[in-house]
């Protein structure tokens, strides 16, 4: 049997893979596929899939084409979610700050440099019209539970975060949302360490193909609204609204889109050099 280890973050998005694994789909096709839970999103994967403590990773777009285009071999193989992730900008419920053009010249808090909390406030930034290099500042708070922590404390200004995750946490405190933020592309991704498609392709196709067949389903599972509200403490209305916004998808990135993410991160001056489409995409 083919050990394989899979990284993502815990969140709804992944519900699909837990009812695979839970079910040992993945057993039926002679593979053993182990799954880790990422707190600290896609920096921290990016650094488990260049070390080797993961084989696979359900990541955001733009983190890990990032960090192949700065030299780890990993390649994208398909679309896991194919809308855009909404990202809320919050702020502490005790802070003065009213609105996203409050926060210009602030410190933003982000799980680590690379992952999509870092990404994104550039994008964030561009979108509002702020100077790069005179309104980003940063400070590290590793992941989500630390951002909870420190933002009250006053360590950091405003954290960017999928606003459906964090909704329990603006309803209940201590977060306020003050604006949100869409990535412009298809936001995850499943990326695959290259040693791993050289050595183990049939096994990675034979993980495809079922987690494929609980996407496309995964909307029709009866009461699927009321198990993802009871496992991720989310109210049935905001669980609801989230499954109406959300698309999986079973395809590759296209060229364009690659191409679209890599100028944007370039445009950003977050690489300073962009790969050929091939370099980056890898077709089962």
């Amino acid at each position: 049997m083919t050990k394989l280890h899979i990284g993502g973050v815990p969140e709804h998005f992944n519900l699909p893979w837990y009812l695979t694994l839970r079910d040992k789909a993945y057993h039926e096709k002679d593979v053993n596929l182990r799954w880790k839970d990422y707190h600290g999103g896609t920096g921290q994967m990016c650094k488990a899939l260049r070390s080797g403590e993961i084989d696979m990773a359900v990541i955001l777009t733009e983190g890990i084409i990032r960090d192949i285009v700065e030299g780890n071999s990993a390649k994208i193989i398909q679309v896991f979610v194919k809308s855009p992730l909404i990202w809320g900008v919050h702020v502490a419920k005790n802070s003065t700050y009213r609105q996203v053009d409050d926060l210009r010249g602030t410190e933003a808090a982000i799980s680590r440099y690379g992952s999509g909390s870092h990404l994104m406030a550039y994008v964030n930034a561009e979108n509002e019209g702020w100077n790069m290099e005179q309104d980003l500042n940063f400070t590290v708070v590793e992941n989500l539970a630390g951002a909870l922590q420190m933002l009250p404390e006053g360590n950091g200004d405003y954290f960017m975060w999928e606003k459906f995750t964090t909704k329990p946490y603006v309803d209940n405190g201590p977060f306020r949302l003050v604006g949100e933020c869409p990535t412009p592309w298809p936001c995850f991704v499943i990326a695959v360490r290259e040693e791993v498609l050289s050595s183990n392709a049939t096994a990675v196709q034979s993980i495809l193909e079922i987690i494929n067949e609980t996407t496309k389903e995964f909307k029709n599972i009866p009461g699927i609204d009321t198990m993802i509200a009871e496992r991720y403490d989310q109210k049935l209305e905001d669980v609801r609204a989230w499954l109406e916004l959300t698309e999986w998808d079973q395809k590759n990135l296209t060229a364009e889109e690659v191409n679209e993410v890599q100028q944007k991160l370039q445009q950003l001056d977050l690489i300073n050099t962009t790969l050929p489409v091939e370099e980056i995409l890898y077709d089962l």
